[in-house]
């Protein structure tokens, strides 16, 4: 990929998702890390670590590799979608990168992204849905219950065994798959590839579709697979204002900035729209100062939410935050809701 001054890039090994050898180092301590994470899950698998449940529907989201792959867009989803067929959802969250990670926080719109974390301050100000972050995602759930929450959200906690869930919802980057197959560090994978088989829904991120058009950019499902497409249509100013037609920068050169798991990705979209972009990534979860924009040309700056989010500070009136919605077929949200209502109906 082509970079603009000032690009800052993922700490991500050549050979997770590419041709180059991995090395010895490496391979060895995949195979400590797979020891230590199994122990782990039988350990809560016979018992001798407990779970817990906060006595309403789980619904855990989340994926077994490293990185982005659509976990918040698809949570933003649900909530959405829930709310509108009569639940009242709530959301648990890590909150990574909060300043005081030890302590829990209810998070709403106006809170502050260090204190609450960007992707849960991000899916407060989309859906208005109560939202807990704790470290200990069985503790925020029974939170949430108690706060008159119906069902519980849990973003990105697949591998957060402690919390007992009814549906697990894999979500794999259609592009990148699992990459080389191999565990941490070796790879990009946190579990092996068959732990999504034993998901009640697998949600692939076919790529994006920008402004709509259904362009898939090569990526495909499989049989018992979801298609999932990120849809982006306008342009919002960080600093507030009327919203701008995303296509209205075709063949206009930008600063593109994304600090999330895949930033390609983002480029990528706005690319399909015919957009000039200059791409500035950053590390996932990056905390912006205005130098960090000191990129030597007047240029319009299109960012993700989730970076916006932590822009507002310092944002002048060339700076737009770039929304998208996940889209998905109708007969996902017929089987989810069908397997809640199961859920209900047996209990929790």
């Amino acid at each position: 990929m082509s970079v603009g001054p000032g690009v800052r890039r993922e700490h991500q090994p050549p050979y997770w998702y590419g041709d180059a050898p991995v090395p010895l180092y490496a391979r060895a301590l995949a195979g400590v890390y797979a020891a230590v994470s199994g122990l782990r899950r039988w350990l809560y698998r016979v018992g001798v670590l407990r779970r817990s449940h906060p006595g309403i529907p789980v619904v855990v989201v989340g994926n077994i590799t490293a990185g982005g792959a659509g976990k918040t867009p698809l949570t933003i989803a649900l909530a959405e979608r829930l709310r509108r067929e009569g639940w009242n959802p709530g959301v648990a969250s890590r909150g990574y990168g909060r300043a005081d990670a030890a302590n829990p926080v209810w998070v709403e719109a106006t809170t502050e992204p260090t204190i609450g974390g960007d992707e849960p301050v991000l899916i407060a100000r989309r859906t208005g849905v109560r939202l807990r972050a704790d470290r200990d995602r069985a503790a925020a759930a029974r939170a949430l219950a108690k706060a008159g929450c119906d069902i519980v959200l849990c973003d990105d906690g697949l591998q957060h065994y402690r919390l007992r869930r009814d549906i697990e919802i894999e979500v794999v980057d259609g592009r990148r798959r699992y990459g080389n197959g191999l565990l941490l560090p070796a790879g990009p994978l946190r579990e092996r590839p068959e732990r999504g088989t034993r998901c009640d829904f697998r949600v692939i991120n076919i790529a994006n579709a920008p402004g709509g058009n259904g362009n898939t950019n090569g990526s495909q499902t499989g049989f018992g697979e979801w298609p999932m497409r990120l849809v982006a249509d306008r342009a919002v100013p960080v600093r507030g204002g009327r919203p701008r037609a995303l296509p209205t920068f075709a063949g206009h050169r930008v600063h593109a900035v994304a600090g999330i798991g895949n930033p390609e990705r983002f480029f990528a979209m706005l690319r399909g729209l015919g957009i000039a972009v200059v791409p500035h990534a950053f590390a996932d979860h990056h905390r912006y100062r205005a130098e960090d924009f000191e990129f030597g040309s007047p240029l319009p700056v299109l960012m993700t939410e989730k970076d916006a989010v932590k822009c507002a500070e310092f944002a002048t009136d060339a700076f737009y935050s770039v929304p998208v919605s996940a889209e998905l077929p109708e007969a996902f949200w017929v089987s989810l809701l069908d397997k809640l209502a199961q859920v209900k109906k047996h209990g929790s």
